[in-house]
Order: structure tokens, then sequence, then C-alpha cells
């Protein structure tokens, strides 16, 4: 009989997404320092919709540096190119490869691999290296078109059959977050339910950690 003993999961933790758009990346800057202070948040992305390059470029200056301050990694959406003093970049399927982003970034960046609803896709992921898998959406969101629902179903059979990590993404924040968290996602995804808090976004970090402490 073995005497192996399974170590716990490690407990989920936050990723933020940024908003689509930032119009004064100065001030951004200060209430993302006060995001990240109010409690643990494992990764920033980068995801900025409809902007130029340069300001990409220049989210990534200003913000890199908040982010570290507070230990967490940077993740740039989408674009392998922009992703240079990232800590990695999170690809969609029609992204990119696995390998090509490695060889662009070298073998310590963070490559994650938006996978919707599909363990198919996600198993793909994981064999070509990817070193996370995002499923979603899950509830209803304004941040961006829905094309794929997934169930939290999914979370579960993934942590009980693959080692990776999985993210939860859409629609999230502390009245569902704990479910999520519950059924096996290593992280939650959030952007406008902490952005667009009434109580601001560190009010918002605060909320949800308690909410996934489960």
């Amino acid at each position: 009989m073995s005497n192996t003993v399974v170590p716990p999961r490690p407990p989920c933790r936050l990723y933020l997404i940024t908003p689509p758009q930032i119009g004064d990346i100065e001030a951004f800057a200060v209430t993302l320092g006060d995001a990240l202070g109010a409690g643990d948040v494992a990764a920033l992305q980068i995801r900025l919709k409809a902007v130029s390059d340069a300001e990409v470029r220049r989210a990534v200056d200003v913000l890199g540096p908040v982010a570290r301050a507070h230990g967490v990694a940077v993740i740039m959406n989408d674009r392998v190119d922009l992703a240079r003093g990232c800590d990695g970049v999170h690809l969609g399927q029609r992204d990119g490869s696995v390998a090509e982003a490695r060889r662009l970034l070298g073998p310590d960046a963070m490559i994650g691999v938006t996978c919707h609803d599909s363990r198919h896709l996600a198993m793909e992921a994981a064999e070509a290296g990817a070193d996370y898998v995002a499923f979603g959406t899950f509830f209803p969101t304004t941040t961006k078109t829905v094309e794929h629902t997934a169930s939290p179903e999914i979370l579960t059979i993934w942590q009980e059959t693959m080692e990776i990590p999985c993210v939860a993404i859409g629609g999230i924040d502390a009245t569902n977050a704990g479910t999520l968290a519950k059924a096996g996602a290593d992280f939650v995804a959030v952007s406008g339910a902490v952005w667009s808090h009434p109580a601001g976004p560190a009010e918002a970090v605060r909320g949800l950690n308690a909410a996934i402490q489960v």
C-alpha cells in the first residue's frame, strides 16, 4: 500500500485584468497600486483594446514596476510581439502557438492559453508546454462578447486529471468567485468587478480575496 501523501492544492488566487482602455495611465498606476496593496494578487494582465502599440508599450513601462513592487507578475494579452518587458503572455486561440511564444520570450516566460469550454483545447495547450489554461465564460459579462459558456464542472474535472493550473474567467465578482474556487479554479480572473466597484478597486480586491478563501 502506497504511503504517498498528496499535497493540498494551493489556495485560489486573484488574477487581475486591466480595463480595455485607460485614459490617464499615470493616474491609473496610482489606482493599481492601491488595489494591489489591498490583498493578494498573483498576476496583472495588460489587456488594452483599440489603442496604439505605443500606448500598450507605455502601459507596460508604467504599470510593470507598480505590479512588480507588489510581487505581481505582468502578463501581456494576445500580443507576443509586445510582451518583452513582461513576465509572459496570454494567448487566445488565434494568437499563435505556445512554441513560438516560448521561442520568442524564453524558457522562463509564463504562457497561458484561452481554452473556452474545451478540455480538448486545454489538453493540447498543456501538451504544447503552456504554464496555465483559462476556461470561461462562466457568468454574464459586459467586458467582452460571450461566445463560449463554461460550467464550473470543467474546473473540477481539470483539477482531478491535470497538473497545470487553470484560470476561471468571465463575469466573476465577489458573489460568485467562491463557487469557482470551490470547483477547482487555481486563479479567478477579474476586470470590471474590480475597476468599476462602487467602493473602489481596493475594496473589490479585499472582497474577492475573502470570497475565494475556501
